[in-house]
């Protein structure tokens, strides 16, 4: 006879069953099919159907059965029933997705690739277009390129920004010749110093007279010397000053006055900018041609002896 509609089915259709293991003290077994939640199976312990739920009998949650309480080997047994199986969602087809589809704020950063962003997703003026500032507080941080990690963006504080930068132009030092000092005749002498103004690293040595470079850069020294002859006025025929680096001068200042009138005193200046190794050492030496042979270096609180310097680059 004919009929209208879907064939009548020629046999049942029977639902899956997983029977488990029973384990002592153990209230979670592993399901061998995935299901989206509890009522997706019917569970049987005792041969009695168990009521589905939170505070009830049991959950189920992907392919994890959970009971309320745990059941005892050889004395209980448990088996379930697939009622319906979890199906997994079907991918949509490649450029379905509009940005309606989307939640805002749902796309988190672990979801965006490694160097997707370029220039084109980002808006220039956010930074260019911006007022400049015209002060920095402490706190307020500043983005810069690092170079030695292909360009990524590193953050820092004011602080730690003019901490990293220029430098302090130490170390620094400043002595000079409080007591006059005896020296030979037109013989080039070191300078014995034997006041301290500025010494941040304790660099310079008092007992031999020279500033230790306690590290390697470049640096600016500067340094003056005060003749005079104690046993006769316009008696200086010529007087130089010298800065020495080790044995080596690195700078010379010379004066002389052979034909023309001379001094009763000449205060010989000089300075240099000079690339150093740590352990270097830095002196000044001074020589005087007198024509009564009793050339001094000036002393005294108006420092007209003096030697100082300081680290300009690293």
């Amino acid at each position: 006879m004919a009929y209208l509609g879907n064939a009548p089915a020629e046999k049942y259709i029977s639902f899956e069953r997983q029977v488990f293991t029973i384990v002592n003290s153990q209230t979670a077994y592993t399901l061998s099919h995935s299901v989206t939640n509890e009522n997706d199976i019917r569970l049987v312990v005792n041969n009695i159907v168990q009521e589905p739920g939170s505070g009830k009998a049991y959950t189920a949650s992907g392919t994890t059965l959970t009971l309320s309480a745990a059941l005892t080997n050889g004395t209980d047994e448990m088996y379930c029933v697939f009622l319906g199986r979890a199906v997994g969602t079907v991918n949509p087809p490649a450029g379905s997705v509009d940005t309606s589809q989307l939640a805002a704020d749902a796309v988190t950063n672990a979801k965006i690739a490694d160097d997707a962003i370029s220039d084109e997703q980002l808006d220039p003026t956010v930074i260019t277009g911006q007022t400049a500032e015209t002060s920095i507080a402490t706190d307020d941080l500043i983005l810069l390129s690092d170079t030695s990690a292909s360009g990524a963006l590193r953050k820092m504080t004011r602080a730690n920004f003019v901490s990293g930068v220029g430098g302090t132009n130490t170390p620094y030092f400043y002595v000079y010749l409080n007591s006059a000092q005896t020296v030979s005749d037109n013989t080039s002498t070191k300078i014995a110093f034997d006041t301290e103004v500025y010494d941040t690293g304790n660099d310079f040595d008092l007992t031999n007279d020279y500033f230790v470079v306690p590290e390697d850069g470049t640096y600016f020294f500067i340094g003056g010397v005060g003749f005079y002859d104690s046993g006769a006025n316009n008696a200086i025929n010529g007087c130089s000053s010298t800065i020495q680096l080790g044995s080596t001068v690195i700078a010379q200042r010379e004066n002389n006055f052979y034909s023309n009138a001379k001094p009763s005193f000449f205060s010989s200046e000089l300075s240099v900018i000079r690339e150093c190794s740590a352990n270097d050492q830095i002196t000044l030496y001074g020589r005087c041609d007198s024509t009564a042979s009793n050339p001094r270096i000036g002393g005294g609180s108006s420092q007209h002896t003096f030697l100082g310097g300081y680290k300009i680059i690293t």
